[in-house]
């Protein structure tokens, strides 16, 4: 292995623990801070809003856990598919596959955590055209693993 790839799995692991302290801490603005009530808004501009969300589900709401087990069980799936992301990282080679990875990683652990702390992951970035929203509500973590995986289909 180069020096080089392991410049690049470095600077993904600080990618990755950036954006979970990121995160966490918008998350921790939205709800503690603000106070900020469960489907509470607060219009920034026009078109973005903080909207406080509880996802018991996955992505766009899948697998939505409405018991403990369930609930375990999603943070142990996820706990799983994070490690299968940590492995993949770490045995990459090309630099913007390891740099997403990172992203992806970072935002992972941080919906991993809130479902284990919490119960639920927290959304509050809503991003609207009017009434028309194109995306559901996410958080920080959901757009660090989009635009991660984004970049990992564009290669």
């Amino acid at each position: 292995m180069t020096d080089q790839i392991k410049k690049y799995r470095r600077t993904a692991l600080i990618i990755a623990f950036v954006i979970l302290f990121l995160d966490q801490a918008t998350k921790f603005i939205v709800m503690h801070l603000l106070q900020l009530p469960v489907k509470g808004e607060i219009e920034l501009i026009p078109f973005f809003q903080l909207t406080w969300a509880q996802n018991y589900g996955v992505s766009m709401g899948f697998l939505t856990a409405s018991t403990d087990f369930q609930r375990w069980a999603l943070v142990a799936l996820t706990g799983l598919i994070g490690i299968a992301v940590w492995i993949w990282m770490n045995k990459e080679k090309a630099k913007w596959d390891i740099l997403a990875l990172g992203m992806v990683l970072g935002g992972a652990m941080g919906n991993i955590i809130d479902r284990a702390r919490l119960g639920y992951v927290a959304d509050f970035a809503d991003l609207h055209i009017g009434e028309f929203r194109p995306f559901l509500i996410f958080n920080l973590a959901d757009a660090a693993i989009s635009i991660g995986v984004v970049i990992l289909l564009a290669r």
